[in-house]
């Protein structure tokens, strides 16, 4: 089930989908690098983590600032044409 629960500005937008494009980025390189090649390895690593975090910290941000609607094994969603954010959950 979706369900729409907000909106976010343009500029918020594009914070999100940035993180989301680099995390998905990183997401395809972990699965090419290996821990062979050690350095750029803890690079990805390192990066990936920072990226996750900074990823969750902006809906755990904007969920507080816009008072979205939540629940127990539900996921925020965002369609990055209209900035609108949706509810989804398994129902």
């Amino acid at each position: 089930m979706k369900k729409l629960v907000g909106q976010v500005t343009a500029e918020e937008k594009q914070e999100i989908q940035t993180l989301f494009e680099r995390r998905n980025g990183l997401n395809e390189l972990a699965k090419i690098l290996t821990p062979e090649n050690s350095d750029l390895y803890e690079k990805l690593v390192k990066d990936l983590g920072e990226t996750t975090t900074k990823f969750q910290n902006w809906w755990d941000t904007k969920a507080k600032k816009y008072r979205w609607e939540a629940a127990e094994n539900g996921n925020w969603e965002i369609n990055f044409e209209t900035c609108e954010i949706f509810l989804t959950t398994k129902d």
